[in-house]
C-alpha cells in the first residue's frame, strides 16, 4: 500500500484520483447493453434464453426460468441448522432497524384547505442477486426485507443460473425475506426482462441490487421505464484511526472489503506514522496468503493507500472528500469524530464495530451508495419501496381567498388558460 500525506498537495490529489469514479467504464459497454435490452424487449423469452446460453453457457427452456415453489420448500432440508439460526437472527435485526423507517400518511388543514400526503407501497419490485464468484444470501435479505416492510406485494428475485440450480442458501433466504417469485436469469438480459417483461416474467416497477458493469449499465438505460436504487460500484472502505487502534485489526478490516472485487478501494487515514507503517506492512504480508488472494492483491495494486493526516479533524475532511461507501472510525473517542462526517454510506464506531458486521448482522442495510455517490445518496431503506402521493382539497371559501394569487402568477407566466380555469369558477355565481 502506498503511504501518502494529506498535507502534501500531490499526495492529496493522488488520494482523490484513487477514489475517482470511472463513469466511462459503464459507457464503454453501453452499446452492447443497449443491444441486449433491445433484443429482450422485442424478443421476450426467446431472446432471454438465447443470452443465457451465450453468456452463462446454460441451455434452458421457458419452463426452466421460474423456480417452482416445491423446490423452495425442499431447499430448507439441504442447509444446516446453524445457517437457519443465523438467518433468523439476521432477519430479526434487519427488520428491527428498517421497521423504524416506516413513514405514515399525514394531513393538515389551513382555513378550509386540506392537504394530505399518502404513503403508498410500490406494486412490484425486482431484486437482482449476483451469482458469479461469490454467494450472497445476505443480499437477498437486505433487498427483500425492506420491500416487504414497505408493503410491496410482488417481490421478484433474479439470479444467474447454475448447473445445479439456484443455490439452496439463496432459496431459503428468499423464503425468509418474503420473495414471491424467483427466476434463473442474470446479467443485463435479466434487467431487461424485469424492466420490459416477457411472457414468463412480468415487468416490475423498480429494480434494486448490485451487479457487474453490464448490470449497472442496463439499470442506467432502463431508468425512466422503471425506477432503480442506484448505480452500484466496486466496494469501498475508509478507516479513520489514531494511535490507539490495533494494526492487525485494521489490516484485516481493509482486506475484508477488498476481497469483493479487484476494483475495490480502501484507505486508512491515521494521525500516527508508526501505525501507518505497521498496517501497510501487515497488509502486504497478508495479501499473498489470505483467501481470494488474487482479488485482494489486484485491489491493493490498483486502489489502496495509507494516508497520514495532521489531525483527526483533517482526517474527517479527507473522508468527506472521498465519500466512502463504508467508514470505520477507530479512535479513542469515535462519536466525537463521527459528528464531522457528512459523506459516507455507513459509519461504524469503535474497535468492535467492523464493517463486516454491517455487511451481515448489525441490521443496517449493506446496499450503500458507492462511487462518490455518498455525497448525495443514502443506504437502501423502506422508503425506497414507497411512493408519496400529494392530495389537495379546497372549500369554496378557501378557493375564493387564494385563487387570485394563483391567477396573478399564471398571468405573469403567460399561461392564460390556467388563469381562465380559475376565473370560470369565480364567475359561477
Amino acid at each position: 500500500m502506498r503511504i501518502l500525506r494529506f498535507d502534501d498537495q500531490q499526495d492529496r490529489q493522488a488520494l482523490l484520483d484513487l477514489f475517482a469514479v470511472d463513469h466511462f467504464q459503464v459507457d464503454r459497454v453501453a452499446r452492447t447493453v443497449h443491444s441486449i435490452l433491445d433484443e429482450v424487449r422485442h424478443g421476450g423469452d426467446a431472446a432471454l434464453l438465447g443470452f443465457i446460453h451465450k453468456y452463462d453457457g446454460m441451455i434452458l427452456t421457458r419452463e426452466d426460468l421460474p423456480v417452482p415453489p416445491a423446490v423452495w420448500k425442499e431447499a430448507r432440508a439441504h442447509v444446516t441448522e446453524d445457517f437457519l439460526r443465523a438467518l433468523a437472527a439476521v432477519s430479526l435485526n434487519i427488520t428491527a432497524f428498517h421497521e423504524r423507517q416506516i413513514e405514515n400518511s399525514w394531513q393538515f388543514e389551513r382555513e378550509g384547505v386540506i392537504l394530505r400526503q399518502r404513503i403508498v407501497p410500490l406494486n412490484s419490485v425486482g431484486i437482482y442477486v449476483p451469482g458469479g464468484r461469490a454467494l450472497y444470501p445476505s443480499t437477498v435479505l437486505m433487498l427483500a426485507l425492506p420491500a416487504r416492510l414497505a408493503g410491496v406485494q410482488r417481490i421478484v428475485m433474479v439470479t444467474p443460473p447454475h448447473a445445479n440450480g439456484v443455490n439452496q442458501h439463496l432459496l431459503v433466504a428468499a423464503q425468509a425475506a418474503g420473495v414471491t417469485e424467483i427466476y434463473q436469469a442474470g446479467g443485463a438480459h435479466a434487467i431487461a426482462a424485469l424492466a420490459f417483461g416477457t411472457k414468463t416474467i412480468a415487468k416490475v416497477d423498480k429494480i434494486v441490487g448490485p451487479g457487474n458493469v453490464y448490470v449497472t449499465a442496463a439499470k442506467r438505460q432502463v431508468y425512466g421505464m422503471v425506477d432503480i436504487d442506484n448505480l452500484a460500484g466496486p466496494a469501498e472502505i475508509a478507516i479513520l484511526a489514531d494511535e490507539t487502534a490495533n494494526a492487525e485489526w485494521l489490516a484485516r478490516d481493509l482486506i475484508a472489503q477488498l476481497e469483493h472485487d479487484s476494483a475495490a478501494k480502501g484507505a486508512l487515514f491515521t494521525t500516527s506514522p508508526a501505525l501507518a507503517e505497521q498496517v501497510a506492512a501487515r497488509v502486504h504480508a497478508l495479501s499473498d496468503t489470505v483467501a481470494r488472494a488474487e482479488i485482494v492483491h489486484a485491489a491493493l495494486q490498483n486502489g489502496c493507500a495509507v494516508v497520514i493526516v495532521p489531525s483527526l479533524a483533517e482526517g474527517a475532511v479527507a473522508v468527506n472528500a472521498i465519500a466512502p461507501q463504508h467508514l470505520q472510525i477507530m479512535t479513542a473517542a469515535p462519536r466525537a469524530i463521527a459528528e464531522s462526517i457528512t459523506n459516507a454510506g455507513c459509519i461504524y464506531l469503535g474497535e468492535y464495530s467492523p464493517a463486516v458486521l454491517g455487511d451481515y448482522v448489525a441490521g443496517t442495510n449493506h446496499t450503500l451508495p458507492a462511487g462518490h455517490t455518498a455525497r448525495f445518496g443514502s443506504p437502501l431503506g423502506v422508503m425506497d419501496f414507497c411512493k408519496r402521493l400529494s392530495m389537495v382539497e379546497y372549500s369554496a371559501e378557501a378557493f375564493q381567498r387564494e385563487s387570485e394569487y394563483a391567477e396573478l402568477l399564471a398571468e405573469i407566466e403567460d399561461l392564460r388558460n390556467h388563469a381562465e380555469a380559475l376565473r370560470a369558477r369565480r364567475q359561477k355565481k
